[in-house]
């Protein structure tokens, strides 16, 4: 079963995310900031995360530059509000490999972890 760690301060969209991955057979971990985060990684053999930007504490940027540092492979999304598009820049650069835009299309994210993980 692949593993999906969702990333974000705000439970109402872990909770959605959780649900329609669930649906589509994926184990979801749901971290609220960047310890949780780190140790999840730390601790299970993730197949995908799904990163907020803005997160409280530990950001989205330096959540991503840890997770890759050691998981060099890991597909990471970044889910971001408008107008972050030079931190949008820089999580590509870091190797995050593709965003969405909050409020997002929840089967748009659906669709892209599905080709992600079964490709």
């Amino acid at each position: 079963m692949k593993r999906v760690l969702i990333v974000d301060d705000q439970q109402g969209i872990r909770l959605l995310l959780h649900e329609v991955l669930k649906k589509e057979g994926y184990l979801t971990y749901l971290a609220a900031n960047g310890i949780e985060a780190l140790k999840y990684a730390e601790e299970e053999n993730l197949d995908c995360v799904l990163l907020d930007m803005k997160i409280p504490g530990m950001d989205g940027i330096e959540i991503l530059r840890r997770l890759k540092q050691q998981w060099a492979q890991l597909p990471v999304l970044m889910m971001t509000a408008y107008g972050e598009l030079d931190i949008v820049r820089e999580a590509i650069e870091l190797g995050a490999i593709r965003y969405f835009t909050k409020p997002f299309d929840i089967f748009e994210v659906r669709d892209e972890v599905n080709k992600i993980l079964q490709s």
